[in-house]
């Protein structure tokens, strides 16, 4: 179709005497275009093209589906739909999704650099899921970024203390390859527990000891400015958006299963959008710089969880009791578990060594549990007792002594 000024300058030529080859000359289209508007009626107005249908047209009801629940990670949507049969591209997928997602506010913020093996960031976050019977729940999720080659670390745990957090560390450490420098943390209360008056913090003291033994420092963010630790953020809502949405799972053994295999198959093997690298080939080079872990003696404390004994001098973990000397009532002792043991320790003495229980509400008693108890062995434990009461004897007489008697009234 011409423009309004082409058109109006056809006729204006042929007005004028112009012929059908000079106008098309003049304004620069063929000749048959300038018959074609000559011999018409009115001014040609363009045919209505017929609206392709979209290869993305039997995946649109589930997209909208997805994206109202909130998944709107395209990453995580192409991998749905090409499992459900989509062959387009992912560029096809983006222009659908872009004008669907709710506005988000952008924030400008400095971006800080490190060198290898100087620093990695450190995060948890709530992460809820649905139960089979309906309602919500929610495990803890660890993540900790290498700063330099952005490989993470991705832990669930059913609680965030210090116990899990520290076993989180050593877990993350392990499959680094080392330490960094330093880690960087928000102000959570299982590294800093408050701020003296002139506002230093008070560390959660678990925790520093932790971090000296094995090397590293602590760095907080300034209070109330998360956005200093961008990185372990980004880790965060990275797997919040990208994982977390395609998680089906039976219990936290498969959860951590799940989250390891996308890990190895889909974070750490990506093209990261800062670096442009894939993060498990820029960890090979950091590894070399990191710092060698100590030995399993100094570790060990670090691997339990504190308890209170009840006063039936059982400790209770993980759904089942375990006994310990009765004179540890009350007091706060450190359960070390594996697979197929449980010890209670208190600082540097093991109190008793079980092995784990294999259902529920099992009470496995230790051998010297009640030794030394007073009167534990001695004294009989009172029991119910039925009362004989004694026998009354009764003077036996012939009957006419009561008609007799009977007589006198």
């Amino acid at each position: 179709m011409l423009g309004g000024e082409k058109v109006r300058r056809v006729f204006e030529l042929h007005g004028e005497g112009q012929s059908i080859r000079a106008i098309a000359s003049a304004v620069g289209v063929s000749r048959n275009t300038v018959r074609k508007y000559l011999r018409a009626p009115g001014v040609p107005t363009a045919k209505r093209r017929r609206k392709r249908s979209s290869i993305l047209g039997p995946f649109e009801p589930y997209l909208r589906e997805r994206l109202g629940e909130g998944v709107e990670n395209c990453e995580v949507l192409l991998r749905e739909i090409r499992a459900k049969g989509y062959r387009g591209g992912y560029g096809t997928l983006k222009a659908f999704v872009r004008p669907l997602r709710r506005g988000r506010q952008v924030k400008a913020t400095v971006r800080f650099e490190t060198q290898p093996g100087e620093q990695a960031q450190v995060d948890f976050g709530r992460f809820r899921y649905k139960l089979p019977e309906g309602g919500t729940r929610s495990y803890w999720g660890f993540v900790m970024v290498l700063s330099w080659s952005r490989a993470i670390y991705v832990e669930f745990v059913p609680k965030a203390d210090t116990a899990a957090f520290i076993r989180c560390h050593l877990n993350a450490f392990a499959h680094f390859g080392g330490t960094p420098e330093r880690c960087l943390y928000d102000n959570a209360n299982t590294v800093v527990v408050d701020r003296w008056p002139d506002g230093h913090p008070r560390h959660n003291e678990r925790f520093l000891d932790f971090s000296l033994r094995l090397g590293f420092g602590i760095r907080l963010c300034q209070p109330y400015r998360a956005q200093t630790k961008g990185r372990v953020e980004s880790g965060i809502k990275y797997v919040r958006h990208n994982f977390w949405p395609t998680a089906r799972f039976v219990d936290l053994a498969d959860l951590n299963e799940q989250a390891r295999v996308w890990r190895d198959t889909v974070a750490d093997v990506r093209s990261h959008g800062t670096t442009c690298q894939r993060p498990r080939d820029r960890l090979q080079r950091e590894r070399s710089v990191l710092r060698a872990l100590p030995g399993v003696e100094r570790l060990q404390p670090f691997l339990r969880e504190e308890r209170t004994v009840g006063r039936d001098a059982y400790v209770r973990w993980n759904r089942a009791a375990y006994g310990v000397p009765w004179i540890w009532v009350g007091k706060t002792v450190e359960v070390q578990a594996n697979e197929e043991m449980v010890e209670i320790w208190a600082n540097s003495q093991r109190l008793a060594i079980h092995p784990r229980a294999t259902q529920p509400g099992q009470h496995l008693v230790a051998p010297d549990q009640w030794d030394g108890l007073p009167g534990w062995e001695t004294r009989p434990r009172p029991q119910p007792q039925a009362v004989q009461v004694a026998s009354v004897e009764v003077e036996q007489r012939p009957l006419v002594c009561y008609d007799r008697a009977g007589e006198g009234w």
